[in-house]
């Protein structure tokens, strides 16, 4: 499979900046039974449990807003806070952010396999490495695959329901190993998996040879039985204006495509000391605030955009023989 994923797959899933050439010309949502022309949303919220505030934004988008899916930071201390809420509301769209970096100055965490069982992927302290390129660096795909599944069988074991696996800051994709052993897991626990084939929101590459490659890793997903997307945006603005950013997400809702897209945000309610963890925090709101929005809401259904989860394109994969 290595073959496959070589030259640039973090092309693809970070930067969704890959055209591909969709084979029958068919967009995989057509392929999972919707019309040519429909447009299908993923609003995805990343980095649950990450912190008491990242859960209270994702609870809010959900309850108030219009949020369709999510994921979870296994290693993170706030887990047991939003495996509750997740039993208490049964239904939610719940996946689990497979995480292999620890970015913050001061707040770190470690992998939940254990500092002795994968050396490779904790720095002299004893937490994640800070960045993904000193994982990349220190880390053998072994104990990253050992990483992926311990942070699956812990979800299991605490009871937190998943529907899907993706990569915190896009780890798993940079390294054609790592990203290997992401779809490996995947197939063989058939649960879905974050990966884009289709006509990218933005510069679309020239270079044949990576469109063949980066078309046959969604391929080798898709006949594992597992959906594709068709569409990512991993951005909405750089700003912590709330009008700013609704303004750009109805920008980005005008231009949908056919087929399936997700939008990656980070919408948090920043408390008083979440600014002790990062200075990210009035961008997080600002996206909180969008997802919150009339206005957005309304262009949503005006332009007659379907809003979808995992959990039902896992379900329309199935009945695809």
């Amino acid at each position: 499979m290595k073959n496959l994923y070589q030259f640039g797959i973090a092309l693809l899933l970070i930067t969704a900046m890959a055209g591909l050439a969709q084979a029958e010309n068919t967009t995989y949502g057509e392929r999972l039974g919707w019309g040519a022309d429909d447009r299908m949303l993923i609003l995805h919220n990343d980095d649950v449990g990450m912190s008491h505030e990242s859960n209270l934004g994702t609870i809010e988008g959900f309850a108030k807003g219009f949020l369709s899916s999510c994921s979870t930071m296994m290693p993170c201390p706030w887990v047991l806070e939003w495996r509750d809420y997740l039993v208490e509301h049964p239904g939610i769209d719940n996946g689990l952010h497979l995480t292999l970096t620890s970015e913050w100055k001061q707040y770190r965490w470690g992998p939940v396999a254990g500092q002795s069982v994968v050396p490779g992927l904790v720095d002299s302290e004893g937490y994640m490495h800070h960045g993904v390129q000193q994982t990349m660096k220190h880390a053998t795909a072994d104990e990253v695959e050992t990483e992926i599944r311990a942070q699956i069988a812990l979800a299991e074991k605490i009871g937190l329901p998943f529907t899907h696996l993706d990569s915190h800051m896009g780890t798993l994709f940079y390294s054609p190993a790592f990203f290997e052993r992401y779809v490996k897991v995947g197939i063989e626990k058939q649960i879905p998996i974050l990966i884009v084939s289709g006509d990218g929101e933005g510069a679309e590459t020239s270079d044949p040879a990576l469109r063949k490659r980066l078309q046959d890793a969604a391929k080798v997903v898709w006949e594992g039985g597992l959906p594709v997307l068709d569409h990512l945006l991993t951005s909405t603005a750089n700003t912590s204006d709330p009008d700013e950013m609704v303004k750009a997400l109805i920008e980005n809702l005008h231009n949908l495509k056919p087929g399936i897209t997700e939008i990656i945000l980070h919408g948090t309610r920043p408390g008083e000391n979440f600014h002790a963890i990062s200075a990210s925090g009035g961008k997080r709101e600002a996206e909180l605030e969008m997802v919150l929005s009339d206005e957005v809401k309304r262009v949503i259904a005006e332009e007659g955009i379907i809003l979808t989860t995992f959990k039902e394109l896992m379900e329309r994969r199935q009945r695809i023989k």
